[in-house]
């Protein structure tokens, strides 16, 4: 498995998808909601089921596809809604926040201010 910061562009499907598929099904998956190739090794490509208890990764890693994934057993992932795009790019930051369950689309930062000197 690489390292989350080895990837230049991670994209997440924001529609759910059928986990039944297998890992070539979701390659075709990339083809048509992503519009990429899914040999392009520098990006992770993610989807989740209808309840968002379980996520799945996938990227070539040179030989094959790498494929992955992680169920909740009480929680759901926190997902975007309501989205008019089937498809987003997230953070490197954005993804570690997903996994780790703190919903990326809810928190609100301080605004930044910016100052002259006169």
């Amino acid at each position: 498995m690489k390292n989350f910061s080895e990837f230049i562009n991670i994209h997440l499907c924001v529609n759910p998808v059928d986990f039944r598929k297998g890992v070539y099904s979701l390659s075709c998956c990339i083809e048509e909601f992503f519009e990429k190739s899914p040999f392009d090794g520098s990006c992770l490509f993610l989807f989740t089921n209808k309840n968002r208890k379980k996520i799945r990764s996938i990227y070539w890693d040179k030989t094959g596809f790498s494929y992955w994934g992680k169920t909740l057993e009480k929680e759901k992932f926190p997902w975007p809604k309501n989205l008019s795009e089937r498809k987003i790019e997230i953070t490197k930051e954005q993804l570690d926040w997903i996994l780790r369950g703190i919903n990326p689309w809810k928190t609100k930062f301080h605004k930044e201010l910016k100052y002259k000197i006169i």
